[in-house]
């Protein structure tokens, strides 16, 4: 029986990212999770209903998340399904970039619980149920993972990447000039690289 490598994509992805990772993972099955919600309640929901079906069908799942794919794979409770977690560019901090957006669009706390929902100048979509719903329900991870950042992420900090690894015992590599966002020829390649060492 193959493993299967399950990947969930980050915000503006799409399932059929996974096609890049088959190539790295020869031996294993790789599936792409499309998943259709954007709530960390509903996504995760998403996540684990996939994530049970696919354990009923392979012995070992190894997870590869995208940015907030990682936040809603960390949300979703399938700790006990994996084998271990590639993190690309993680969201480890929800409560935190949501903070760092209000002060960005000068919101408060107040004026957010006020409205409900506040779409900021810069595109994002400030939800006080989503934040509310982030401070009841803090993350858990007791999976194996090793983590890939770039040293240039806009949205999450390395000392909030460093922090989340010490505690969950998660190897941290670093890219210089790396961006959140991993697309060039030569970010692309250092991340492939990165699996191909890490891949046992």
């Amino acid at each position: 029986m193959k493993d299967l490598v399950l990947y969930i994509h980050g915000k503006g992805g799409s399932a059929a990212e996974c096609a890049h990772y088959q190539p790295l993972f020869p031996d294993c099955e790789v599936f792409g999770l499309d998943y259709q919600t954007f709530t960390p309640w509903e996504t995760g929901a998403e996540i684990y209903a996939a994530a049970e079906k696919l354990k009923s069908e392979y012995e070992n799942i190894v997870l590869i998340a995208n940015s907030i794919g990682a936040f809603f794979s960390m949300n979703a409770g399938i700790d006990g399904m994996l084998r271990k977690a590639y993190f690309i560019s993680p969201i480890v901090d929800m409560e935190k970039l949501i903070c760092d957006m209000m002060l960005r669009a000068n919101v408060t706390e107040d004026a957010l619980k006020a409205n409900g929902v506040i779409r900021t100048d810069f595109g994002a979509e400030l939800s006080w149920d989503y934040l509310c719903y982030v401070r009841s329900h803090p993350v858990g991870w007791n999976v194996p993972t090793r983590i890939l950042y770039g040293e240039n992420d806009n949205l999450t900090s390395y000392e909030t990447v460093r922090s989340f690894a010490e505690r969950h015992r998660a190897a941290l590599t670093v890219m210089a000039n790396g961006e959140h966002w991993f697309h060039t020829k030569e970010q692309m390649h250092f991340l492939d690289d990165w699996i191909r060492k890490n891949e046992v």
